[in-house]
């Protein structure tokens, strides 16, 4: 159609959308364009923002590489990523659920570690962590032969990626649970970190007067053909920033117990101490397991 005013942009557009074949891309574009002109008008975004908004998801592409994903920085800085996972999780949002972020630091083949094995593949100087977790289906049962892996940052609060003083793959590994669905393992007590600033995320976080502190936490995800990969991150409940995570990602449910121990460990006397130690169960939901696309290689 031929553009007489403001609004005839948004009917033609939407029409546009309308002749999509698939019907779910369909109501995504189509919704899209809807949100997208209200939020222009609602705002009465300015020629100047315009080009400054466009100039800013530019830079976003660009800052994006190997080691790093500004775009999944920016969903979680917003909440849009902890949004997307209670809408699909635990009752639409309605109940607990041990799904969580993915977040941007996650690794495709992590080394495969047995069962009691250590994550610390260089030196990593920080208090010692036990970790012994189960992990079961809907109904408690326990379910054997799943594949977890675990990440997590260093006690100075850096990813083995971001970190050269680090060995490649440090503080990452991939079990597999025994018949009782447990695995178990030894690393460091993590710590709570910054999030990278140095891009448009640090920029709008500056403006908004926000920190850019995440609580110290273990990412764990877990595959098991004929469950929905579960995807979580347990955190330390001690962590001083833990009702103000910068990426909007604590619920109750991935709140953990993360015990210090001034006695010796019961069964390695060479553990210094305080030593810590966590306990945690992992709920997987029926469903397709598919693994996402790893953010980072």
């Amino acid at each position: 159609m031929i553009i007489g005013n403001e609004k005839d942009v948004t009917i033609a557009a939407t029409a546009a959308m309308g002749q999509t074949a698939d019907p779910r891309l369909r109501e995504i574009m189509t919704s899209l364009v809807k949100h997208l002109h209200g939020f222009v008008r609602d705002i009465s975004l300015t020629e100047a923002e315009f080009r400054d908004a466009t100039a800013i998801l530019g830079e976003m592409g660009r800052l994006t590489t190997d080691n790093h994903n500004e775009m999944v920085l920016m969903a979680g800085s917003l909440g849009v990523s902890s949004l997307v996972c209670l809408l699909n999780n635990g009752d639409e949002g309605n109940t607990e659920t041990s799904q969580s972020l993915l977040g941007p630091f996650w690794r495709l083949n992590s080394p495969r570690v047995e069962n009691g094995g250590s994550i610390v593949l260089s030196d990593t100087p920080g208090p010692p962590l036990f970790v012994d977790a189960q992990v079961v289906d809907a109904q408690g049962q326990p379910i054997a032969g799943a594949e977890v892996d675990v990440w997590q940052a260093s006690p100075v609060g850096l990813y083995e990626n971001q970190d050269p003083e680090q060995a490649d793959m440090n503080l990452r590994g991939k079990f597999t649970t025994d018949a009782r669905g447990r695995f178990w393992f030894r690393s460091v007590l993590m710590t709570g970190y910054p999030i990278p600033t140095d891009g448009v995320v640090g920029r709008m976080l500056k403006l908004q007067n926000r920190h850019a502190y995440r609580p110290a936490h273990l990412h764990a995800l877990i595959f098991k053909p004929g469950f929905k990969v579960l995807i979580s991150q347990v955190y330390d409940p001690h962590d001083p920033h833990i009702e103000t995570d910068a990426q909007f990602g604590v619920t109750r449910a991935l709140i953990g117990d993360f015990v210090r121990h001034d006695e010796p460990h019961p069964t390695d006397p060479g553990v210094t101490t305080p030593w810590y130690s966590l306990d945690y169960l992992y709920r997987m939901q029926p469903g397709e397991a598919v693994l996402p696309r790893a953010p980072i290689k």
